[in-house]
């Protein structure tokens, strides 16, 4: 019998250092992903987004100070794996990568249909001609022209190159896919096919899906869940229908507040303040400076405390 949830990520650290100090990037998060399942991890920049999937992928840099917690897939635990066993059995195998930049991530001096077989060589040592006839497929699955497969990365637009990096991330059947502001350098058109491509994906594949992003409107179309980090931490984690209509937090109400309505007069709100530095975040609540609902006991460490399904990190819900 499966699991019912296909990653669990308890209590789990990632801090780096720096020459200034220690940076908190991502400090006790917990998250759950089911089977099937799309969870948009949306906040300010320097929120410790990219940093929460490096941690989950384990793609750590060398200044890590802190990596703890758990992360399970399936119920396996994978924190007790070495490195080369992750890489062996895990990362690109169960869970891949969609990057944030897709040129920074495809090799200048190899065809994309090279980069797009590769895995399958390298995990289930496929052969060259089985693994090109395979990314040929994930091309056509994709939207990328089959005469695409012989070019170079440069040769390519933004927007096709950001196919070519989800067919290589699609191209070994994982479980779980992180995609890292996969639109984040297209036009407006383009992030508009790239998430429809992702809605279809979702609706003919087993995957899950952790999409981080700042665009909170379009990603509506694909949350099934919504979690929203600050400051390292992730402070809600809601049903997208409840998210989008009446987020609980104080801060994720600023950032709906903070989208353009198309049918409404109403102007956009904006959070005063800076986010805290992750080198000395602040005792007690991280967002109580800029809150405008803050009391006396927000200076203490707010719990999680459960609504329903949804989870807020507030002592407005205590």
């Amino acid at each position: 019998m499966a699991e019912k949830n296909l990653l669990n990520v308890d209590n789990l650290k990632l801090h780096f250092k720096t020459m200034r100090g220690v940076v908190q990037a991502v400090d006790g998060v917990n998250l759950i992903v089911e089977h099937n399942q799309a969870i948009v991890v949306v906040g300010e920049s320097g929120c410790g987004k990219s940093s929460l999937a490096k941690a989950i992928l384990r793609l750590l840099p060398r200044n890590v100070h802190e990596y703890s917690g758990n992360v399970s897939l399936n119920g396996n635990e994978l924190m007790g794996l070495t490195e080369e066993e992750f890489r062996q059995q895990i990362r690109w195998v169960k869970m891949s990568l969609v990057p944030q930049a897709a040129m920074n991530a495809l090799n200048p001096v190899l065809r994309v249909g090279e980069q797009v077989a590769e895995p399958l060589m390298v995990h289930f040592g496929a052969k060259k001609e089985d693994a090109l006839s395979q990314a040929l497929k994930m091309f056509q699955h994709v939207g990328v022209p089959a005469d695409f497969l012989n070019r170079y990365a440069f040769e390519l637009s933004g927007g096709m190159r950001q196919r070519v990096a989800l067919a290589m991330a699609l191209a070994t059947s994982p479980d779980l896919i992180i995609l890292d502001e996969p639109t984040s350098a297209l036009d407006v058109l383009t992030q508009a096919n790239i998430f429809n491509l992702l809605k279809n994906i979702k609706q003919h594949t087993a995957a899950s899906f952790i999409l981080i992003t700042h665009d909170i409107a379009t990603s509506s179309e694909l949350a099934d869940r919504v979690a929203v980090m600050y400051a390292g931490q992730i402070v809600e984690l809601s049903d997208a229908s409840v998210f989008f209509s009446e987020p609980h937090h104080p801060y994720s109400a600023k950032l709906m507040a903070s989208v353009p309505k198309l049918r409404s007069n109403v102007e956009p709100d904006f959070i005063t303040g800076q986010p805290p530095s992750l080198i000395s975040p602040p005792t007690g609540c991280r967002f109580a400076e800029r809150c405008t609902k803050r009391f006396a006991r927000c200076s203490e460490e707010p719990p999680t405390i459960q609504i329903g399904k949804n989870l807020v990190k507030c002592w407005l819900y205590a």
